[in-house]
């Protein structure tokens, strides 16, 4: 069986040596969703082999995963170190981080996981300075900081090295439903008329290729050294809003926890043990959009085996005490109660 980059390498030459038209259009959609998929599993695959286990591949833990991604040598490591308290070391040479460091920083009853990549160079999507591995780490992240100094602040090339990766940052997603019909294929729905693809298509791509989508954030640290102009050069290259920090000097730090919290769009819910009073005093803090599920697994991992029902007070609820399934999705300020089935 061919390895993954005879595989990449066999569609590239496919799609090289293809007549572009438009008979051919169709086809072509499905070489590069099929590439797009064969690349993020090459890099996926590279980033968990890569330095015997350690290195690039990082299980998720928190709340929530937050991924700071930029130049060498732009205060990564010592931004990490301020939020979390974690000690990711710290050097005035560039590429000291070489493999990526977790933190967790807890935050108004949110437990976030900040993790600390290695620099990247331009060229990063293409492989150069192990630019795909770092990527590959980035890639399921709820959020993605961007981060530059003042003396290297050209943040639009991070931006396009993550777009040209297949990585889309403040996109939001398609409005469309894939669900599954009796007899195992996809049913594609949409509320609005799709105009520009056949059904077909929409399929095909979707068995081969996920999207991916996040929420960006750009920081230029080091302000404290900030020279005469930088602003206006920053605001040259930088077409978005930008947060000036200085890891030294404190400068914007505090702002950036509340930033970060409420991009995540965090939800409290507060839980009612049965026959008893809800806790208002601690609530479980979790992801806007979660489920009753998603509070299930968080609190044990029998819960969704042995789940029989829920009630919910709240924003969410038709009606107090409504009855629920582990589907329903929960909104900022609801009482939960979890009903389980008797071992």
């Amino acid at each position: 069986m061919a390895t993954i980059e005879e595989q990449i390498k066999e569609i590239e030459e496919e799609i090289f040596n293809t007549q572009k038209n438009k008979a051919t259009e169709h086809h072509i959609g499905k070489l590069k969703a099929k590439l797009a998929k064969l690349r993020a599993q090459l890099e996926l695959h590279k980033a968990k082999s890569s330095g015997g286990g350690k290195g690039y591949y990082i299980k998720k833990a928190g709340d929530a995963t937050v991924a700071l991604v930029g130049w060498p040598s732009v205060g990564k490591s010592s931004l990490l170190n301020y939020l979390t308290g974690s000690k990711s070391e710290v050097g005035e040479y560039k590429f000291t981080t070489l493999e990526v460091i977790p933190g967790i920083m807890e935050y108004k009853g949110a437990k976030i996981q900040i993790l600390d990549m290695p620099g990247i160079i331009k060229g990063a999507s293409k492989g150069k300075g192990r630019g795909r591995e770092v990527i590959a780490a980035a890639r399921n992240s709820d959020m993605i900081i961007l981060m530059g100094d003042v003396f290297n602040f050209r943040i639009d090339i991070l931006e396009r090295e993550l777009y040209e990766a297949g990585i889309r940052l403040d996109v939001k997603p398609p409005n469309i439903t894939f669900t599954h019909s009796e007899r195992g294929g996809l049913v594609v729905r949409s509320t609005i008329p799709i105009t520009k693809m056949k059904e077909e298509e929409i399929v095909e791509i979707v068995r081969a290729y996920g999207l991916i989508s996040g929420t960006i954030v750009f920081i230029i640290n080091k302000f404290d050294q900030a020279y005469a102009g930088v602003e206006r050069n920053i605001d040259r290259y930088c077409m978005r809003k930008w947060y000036p920090v200085s890891v030294k000097s404190g400068l914007g730090l505090e702002e950036l926890k509340d930033y970060i919290f409420d991009s995540l769009h965090f939800i409290r819910v507060y839980l009612k043990p049965q026959g008893k009073p809800p806790d208002m005093e601690e609530p479980l803090v979790i992801m806007g959009g979660s489920t009753v599920r998603t509070v299930c697994e968080h609190l044990h991992r029998d819960f969704v085996d042995n789940f029989r029902f829920a009630n919910v007070w709240g924003p969410s609820a038709k009606y107090p005490g409504q009855a629920v399934g582990l589907a329903h999705e929960l909104k900022d300020g609801d009482i939960l109660s979890i009903i389980l089935r008797k071992k």
